[in-house]
Order: C-alpha cells, then sequence, then structure tokens
C-alpha cells in the first residue's frame, strides 16, 4: 500500500501532462494521424517528400499502425489498467521515458534506417506489453491477462513487420489483433457505458439490455479469432472467406443487442456503437475480397477497418476518456459531434474510393474529412489534455 502511495504522490506531483497516460498520447497520437495521411496521399498523388522522408506504402502501413494506434492503445490501457486493478497510473519520469521511446520511434522511422534503428523502433511496443502485464499481475487482476497478451502479440506482429518477407502477414496480425482487442474491450464498455446512460435517462430499455459476456458474445469472438487466425495464415482461402464473413454478421448481431438506436440524442454513446459496427462490415468486406477478389477490391475491407473501425472507436473511446478523465461532464458538444461525423464521412468516402479504384476525388475528400477529424480533436481537446483538472472535480 506504501508504494500505491508513493506512486500516487508522485503522479500528483507531475506537470497535468504526465499525470495518466491518456493526455501525451491522445494527443501526440491525434496529431500524428491528423499529419500521416495527407502526407500519403500528396505521395501517393506524386508529390515529393524527399527520399528519406518518403513513406511509400509499407511506410504509411507502419505508421498508422505502430505509431497512430499504438499511441492511442497505449493511452487508453494504461489509463483503463488503474481503473480494473486499483493501483495508481504510470505518470512522472516514468510515463515520461515510455513517451519518449515512442517518439524516438517516429524519428528514426523517417531519419535513420539498420538495425539499431529496428530496435528502437520496436522497442516501445515490447516496453507497453510489459509495463501492462506488470501492472495487472500486482493488481492480481486475472480477468485481464489476455489484454496483456494481445498487446504482448501486438508488439511481436510489430517485430515481424520488419522482415521483409513477412511484413504483409505482420500487417494483417497487427489488424487481427486491434479487432480483438475492440472485441473484447468494446465488448465490455459499449454495452456498459450503454446501460449506465440508458438508466441515468430512466429508459425502459435498461432492463432489456443483456449482460456483459454472455455465451453469444464469447463464441462470437471465439469466431471472430478464428477467422482472423485464418486470415493471418490462409489469407486467399474460400474457408477464411466464409469465416470472415460469418464473423462479421455474427459481430453485427452482437452489436444489435446493445441498443444502439436507444442512444441517438447523446453522440457519446451512439459513437462507440457507430465505431463498433465497423468491426462487422470490415470482416464482411474483407471476407467478400477474399471470396470474389473481381468485384470487391481487398483494399475496401482493409480501409473499412483502418479508417472506419479504428479511427472512428479510437475517437470515440479518446473522446469520452478525455472528458471523463478531466473531470468534464461526459456528454458531447457541436466539436465533438463534428469529429465522429468526420471521422465517418471520412471513412465511407475511402472505401468508396477503393471500389472506384482509388478515385482521386474520392481519395482526396475522404483523407481530408478524415484527417480533419484527428485535427479538430487536437484543437478542441489540447486545452484539456495539457491543462490541469478543474479544481471542483479533484
Amino acid at each position: 500500500m506504501d508504494r500505491v502511495a508513493d506512486r500516487g504522490a508522485l503522479r500528483r506531483a507531475a506537470p497535468p501532462f504526465l499525470q495518466n497516460a491518456f493526455r501525451p498520447f491522445f494527443l501526440a497520437g491525434a496529431l500524428w494521424a491528423s499529419a500521416l495521411v495527407p502526407l500519403w496521399v500528396w505521395e501517393y498523388a506524386g508529390g515529393g517528400l524527399g527520399a528519406r522522408a518518403s513513406l511509400g506504402l509499407a511506410g504509411h502501413a507502419h505508421e498508422m499502425l505502430y505509431g497512430y494506434l499504438a499511441a492511442i492503445i497505449c493511452g487508453f490501457s494504461l489509463t483503463a489498467i488503474p481503473n480494473w486493478t486499483g493501483r495508481a497510473p504510470v505518470a512522472g519520469k516514468g510515463l515520461a521515458a515510455l513517451f519518449a521511446l515512442w517518439l524516438a520511434g517516429r524519428i528514426v522511422m523517417v531519419s535513420a534506417d539498420g538495425l539499431i534503428a529496428t530496435i528502437i523502433d520496436v522497442a516501445f511496443l515490447f516496453a507497453l506489453a510489459a509495463v501492462a502485464l506488470r501492472e495487472v499481475l500486482a493488481g492480481k487482476n486475472w480477468r485481464n491477462v489476455p489484454v496483456a497478451g494481445l498487446l504482448t502479440l501486438f508488439a511481436l506482429s510489430h517485430l515481424l513487420f520488419h522482415f521483409p518477407a513477412a511484413y504483409l502477414a505482420a500487417i494483417r496480425g497487427t489488424f487481427a489483433v486491434a479487432a480483438l482487442l475492440i472485441a473484447v474491450i468494446g465488448g465490455r464498455i459499449v454495452p456498459s457505458f450503454t446501460r449506465n446512460w440508458l438508466a441515468s435517462i430512466n429508459s425502459p430499455h435498461t432492463a432489456t439490455m443483456p449482460g456483459p459476456m454472455k455465451a453469444y458474445d464469447k463464441a462470437s469472438i471465439a469466431l471472430l479469432a478464428l477467422a482472423l487466425l485464418c486470415w493471418i495464415a490462409i489469407p486467399f482461402q474460400p474457408v477464411t472467406g466464409m469465416l470472415l464473413l460469418l464473423a462479421g454478421l455474427t459481430q453485427t448481431v452482437r452489436l444489435a443487442r446493445w441498443k444502439g438506436f436507444a442512444t441517438l440524442s447523446e453522440p457519446l454513446v451512439w459513437s462507440l456503437h457507430a465505431g463498433y459496427a465497423w468491426l462487422g462490415i470490415a470482416a464482411a468486406l474483407i471476407g467478400a475480397g477474399i471470396l470474389w477478389p473481381a468485384a470487391m477490391p481487398a483494399s475496401a475491407g482493409l480501409h473499412a477497418m483502418a479508417a472506419g473501425l479504428i479511427g472512428s472507436m479510437t475517437l470515440a473511446v479518446m473522446t469520452r476518456a478525455s472528458l471523463g478523465h478531466t473531470g468534464r461532464p461526459r456528454t458531447a458538444n457541436r466539436v465533438t459531434t463534428l469529429i465522429y461525423a468526420l471521422a465517418h464521412l471520412g471513412a465511407i468516402l475511402r472505401v468508396c474510393a477503393a471500389l472506384r479504384d482509388n478515385d482521386p476525388a474520392l481519395l482526396m475528400a475522404g483523407a481530408t474529412l478524415w484527417s480533419g477529424a484527428f485535427l479538430l480533436f487536437c484543437i478542441g481537446y489540447a486545452p484539456m489534455l495539457l491543462g490541469a483538472q478543474p479544481a471542483a472535480s479533484r
């Protein structure tokens, strides 16, 4: 208890920006996302970034997954784990060191190559996985050991990315880990937050909300895991396509059980449902691309998962966590609602662009809207992420 108290005191003594992991990682991750897509579209259209700064397709995928997504997952997991374990959050110098490691990875990816650069790049996710596992085990929070396991798989897929012959499998593996994290953690928080909000407005739908992680939820996650494992190992086989289609259907049914139609008056809640909806869509589109490649481009499903599922779900969680953990009311204002709208519209246009052979106008419009959502998050949320928590809520 003394060590926990000491960590709590050190946290309170740290600058606000280093008191919780969501503060540096949400802000930096959103800034990185807002810059990456316009840079990639500019390069894709023939614009020059210079030989060293060039992203290329592999670099674009790398930084979206192991730069932006890794930052958001770090910010969320190290903020959620203290709620699960009762331990003080990682803060102060320890958090600064972890953030510096993430930042070093971004620097070496655009300025260096070779073994040392690779070691620096992959170190962040292994450090995150180690910290998460330490916190979960120290708190005897056995229920969330699988979350630490998924973070370890995330780190391993990042390492695999650096082997040229395996980088496509690594990308599929990372998408699979992200999808499973959303299925597991999203499968807890979406119905939980929905139930709490429905109860707060005395909605009759509260009584019919399903309980957490019932048999159907577990079976649908198991099917999704099997489908994604096949996608990693045998991505072009018909059985993989069929499993992904079925997994997409079962995840859509799972979402429908959570009464999202009753949350339309509160964007902070319906955004979670809208974000989760992309899981079923992405799995189905990827499956269709395997079964009918002439009719369904593979990039449509990949961008449904990347821009749709990952983009919108991370923003939904980032906004809610930032408001709640800085003592603000958990309700969406116009800026927050606009963030959600831009992200979803951008993702829809990006998928449509893929369906139309990467139509330049659709590609540019989708990139502008999607990146605009993250830039607007930075503008709207930077004051609360950088500043102290309101005195009344401390």
